[in-house]
């Protein structure tokens, strides 16, 4: 009786799992749950996302010419300046005396051709009387009234006075030239004796000062000198970023730009690209590292005055908000297309191997750089998948892609719009499907839920 009810019992339950067999819930394969989305026309921004530093459009780094202590100081970080405004004095001790011993050596000189020229007075008188005595003499020696001594002697005189003539016309001119180079002296000195005082060259605000009251400088006469402060002008601000070598190609002098600034987390501003570098930021470097470096071009970003007329806060003593250094983000939008797109996870290389998507997971900046020159590489073929509602089948597609933004991507060839591709989950198209798979059409909702969530 015992073994009935067991064989019973055993029977019940193989029936049980033959059920469950033929309707697949035991031993059958489960079926991918997937979002769709249709393809159609979006319009589509690449941009080149960089970061850098606030900085005047205008600078000018100010260093003394002459070294010395710093005596005066008449101005303080933030004041606003005008051209030709008095900043600082650099102790004139020692150049003063230069420029008076200058000057005591051109009167020196000057009193020197005054007494050539009275030589010069005193010799053309000689040199005439003694002119007129050698002529008479020669009448005489011809007539044979004076000896052959007689003669020779004023021949002598003559050609004595004849040659220190000369020689004090030469006085004269080499003392002129003396007075003239003593001249030039003073002037020399009388520079440098101004270049003590050092006074703005351009209008603007002193936005670093590097030195204080007392302090030495070094002059800029036989080395770079010693910066005392910088004037720029604030009105008009840029920000300096670096570009990645694989994006710079993309950018253009006149490319418009978003800026995100740290400072104003809540605001954005627009620029334009304004300069861009012809050599990267680490040319020269030769040490053996230098082939791990991210190779960055220095691009300046102008920010448009109207898109900050209207901020509040931020430097108010200041023409515009930003003070320079600030950190910021700028997206470069350098080509934009209203086309068929789809979203960019929804796109796979052949080998299955992670796109340049925004929803991969790398962290490293250049296995980034590397995965979007892939998906840009033509070379490499792309694919999606399409959904076919009628067999709830998935099916790979090869597609050809233009340019793409943070979510969507053109597709050149390869679909049709009103086309519907699988979507997400990413990992399920990059590592789960495959040809003729069937799939459960779901919302992202339901995919992503607590009840749902693949």
């Amino acid at each position: 009786m015992k073994l009935k009810h067991i064989l019973i019992g055993v029977g019940v339950l193989l029936a049980l799992l033959l059920v469950l067999k033929v309707t697949g819930v035991i031993g059958g394969e489960k079926i991918e749950k997937v979002t769709v989305e249709a393809a159609g026309n979006k319009k589509v921004v690449e941009t080149v996302t960089a970061s850098g530093k606030i900085q005047p459009v205008t600078e000018v780094k100010l260093s003394s010419e002459v070294s010395g202590e710093v005596t005066e100081l008449l101005v303080k970080e933030g004041d606003v300046v005008k051209k030709g405004q008095l900043l600082c004095k650099v102790r004139p001790d020692i150049l003063q005396s230069g420029y008076e011993r200058a000057v005591a050596s051109y009167n020196s000189q000057k009193a020197t051709v005054a007494s050539t020229q009275q030589q010069l007075v005193q010799n053309q008188a000689n040199f005439v009387n003694a002119e007129a005595t050698y002529k008479r003499n020669v009448e005489l020696y011809n007539k044979k009234v004076i000896s052959a001594s007689e003669f020779d002697a004023a021949k002598a005189a003559y050609l004595t006075a004849k040659a220190t003539l000369a020689s004090a016309k030469e006085n004269v001119t080499a003392s002129k030239f003396g007075l003239e180079q003593s001249g030039a002296n003073v002037k020399e000195a009388g520079a440098n004796l101004a270049r003590t005082t050092i006074y703005a060259p351009v209008d603007g605000v002193v936005s670093k000062l590097s030195i204080e009251l007392g302090d030495r400088i070094l002059g800029t006469a036989q080395n770079a000198g010693t910066e005392i402060m910088r004037i720029s002008n604030l009105t008009t601000m840029e920000v300096n970023v670096d570009v990645n070598e694989n994006d710079i190609n993309r950018v253009n002098v006149g490319d418009s730009a978003t800026i995100e600034v740290d400072a104003f987390a809540d605001k954005k501003f627009k620029g334009v690209v304004t300069e861009i570098a012809s050599s990267s930021t680490n040319v020269g470097t030769t040490t053996s590292t230098s082939v791990d470096q991210v190779t960055n071009f220095s691009v300046k970003v102008r920010i448009i005055a109207d898109s900050y007329s209207a901020v509040k806060g931020g430097a108010k003593d200041l023409p515009s908000p930003f003070r320079p250094g600030l950190s910021a983000t700028v997206d470069i939008e350098s080509e934009s297309e209203n086309s068929l797109a789809v979203p960019i996870q929804a796109i796979f290389t052949g080998d299955k191997e992670k796109s340049a998507s925004v929803a991969a997971t790398s962290t490293n900046d250049q296995n980034q750089d590397k995965q979007k020159a892939k998906l840009n590489d033509k070379n490499i073929k792309q694919y999606v998948y399409l959904f076919d509602s009628k067999t709830a089948t998935v099916k790979k597609a090869v597609v050809t892609t233009g340019i793409q933004d943070d979510q969507y991507i053109i597709i050149k060839s390869g679909i049709k719009a009103g086309q519907e591709i699988v979507s997400g989950p990413y990992s399920a198209i990059q590592n789960k499907l495959k040809d003729g798979l069937k799939v459960e059409k779901t919302t992202k909702d339901k995919l992503f839920s607590a009840d749902g969530k693949n």
